[in-house]
């Protein structure tokens, strides 16, 4: 069937989907505990949405259509609230990270709903290995060639999102000397990377859909697992390369510095996007995520290499007009500190391993990072 609609929404629109983890409190391994959960959620209204996710030790969380910062941050505490307090009832910990340090795959539940079946009989194991934790941003859009515009112009600031929201340095138990080591499960299905580069929505709709739903692999925009994806019945585009940070502050201020990026972007001002500007889109997708804040990128317009911390910092002076207008200045002062002093989720796992000595430790640290 044809492509839906894209919905034109509000230019610069946010929402925010968190994937968290549910964890044991007596030994912090995953809890698949999302049906009890989800019932004693029920029951009361919540702030957002909560849906299962694709096992039973996941849940995802969504806000409502946000325009600033503060609005924002304010749901997420208290769908963060709401989590937390749901969870003590229960006995079962929330906690953010793009993987769980030493979970075992096999062990995991399909949660049961009829989509999550027939991915899990199409993919197999990695169905199971699909238990990591992302955040998705959403940036509401005017129009269906705007969306495809800002998609491919935010292709050299992927290696930003990727760095400063990594918390997954620990899989099966050790630790993979990745800051993200979530993005390789995501790599292993075949329909991830990047979309193809298309500006024009008749063409990617009645082209390039048209001919991968005829063959049968797609049904829908679901289907794909691209970096950067559009959400026609949304009017969105949806960035899907952040780990899920340990603080919904971070959370928050990750989707903000995205939002400004975007005004920047829309200003036309800069080049538009061509399609050797992925010449070195996968190289530099590597050392965001091997290295975090101190992995290297090419300029793919100059072909100059810069520190990924020293672009982060350079983007940041560029879009500071865009904060005033937006009321991000808070977002952006939580992004330089991640990127000049803090250091990202990754490296405070890695020092709560050294202070714990236990994967257990770890685990527990992003529990209280949750909460407090």
């Amino acid at each position: 069937m044809p492509l839906e609609t894209f919905k034109a929404s509000k230019s610069l629109t946010l929402g925010v989907e968190l994937e968290l983890q549910l964890v044991n409190t007596y030994d912090m391994d995953l809890s698949s505990s999302a049906n009890d959960l989800l019932e004693l959620l029920s029951r009361k209204p919540f702030p957002g949405t909560v849906t299962p996710e694709m096992t039973q030790s996941m849940i995802e969380i969504a806000t409502d259509v946000q325009t600033g910062h503060g609005p924002l941050l304010t749901q997420l505490r208290e769908i963060r609230n709401t989590l937390v307090k749901a969870g003590d009832r229960l006995n079962v910990a929330l906690a953010g990270g793009g993987t769980h340090p030493f979970q075992r795959w096999f062990e995991q539940r399909i949660f049961s709903k009829p989509r999550f079946e027939q991915l899990s009989g199409l993919y197999g194991y990695l169905a199971k290995q699909f238990t990591v934790f992302g955040q998705h941003v959403h940036v509401g859009c005017s129009s269906p060639d705007e969306a495809l515009f800002l998609l491919h112009s935010l292709n050299r600031y992927v290696p930003h999102f990727i760095a400063l929201s990594a918390s997954s340095p620990y899989f099966q138990g050790v630790d993979t000397l990745f800051d993200s080591a979530r993005l390789n499960s995501v790599f292993a299905f075949p329909l991830s990377g990047r979309a193809p580069f298309l500006l024009r929505w008749d063409e990617f709709a009645d082209g390039y859909f048209a001919k991968m739903e005829s063959t049968g692999v797609v049904k829908s925009m679901k289907d794909f697992y691209w970096d950067i994806r559009p959400k026609p019945e949304y009017g969105t585009i949806e960035l899907r390369v952040c780990d899920t940070p340990l603080t919904v502050e971070r959370a928050a201020a990750l989707a903000c510095y995205l939002q400004c990026i975007c005004r920047h972007l829309l200003q036309r001002d800069e080049p538009p996007p061509v399609e050797d500007d992925y010449l070195v889109y996968t190289y530099n997708r590597f050392q965001a995520c091997r290295f975090g804040l101190d992995g290297t990128m090419v300029n793919p317009r100059t072909r100059e290499q810069i520190g990924i911390r020293e672009d982060i910092l350079a983007t940041l002076r560029v879009i500071g007009p865009h904060a005033d207008a937006l009321g991000a200045h808070a977002a952006l002062d939580e992004i330089e500190r991640t990127a000049a002093k803090a250091g990202n989720h990754a490296s405070f796992l890695r020092k709560s391993y050294e202070e714990s000595g236990s994967v257990q430790g770890v685990v527990a640290s992003a529990v209280e990072a949750l909460r407090t």
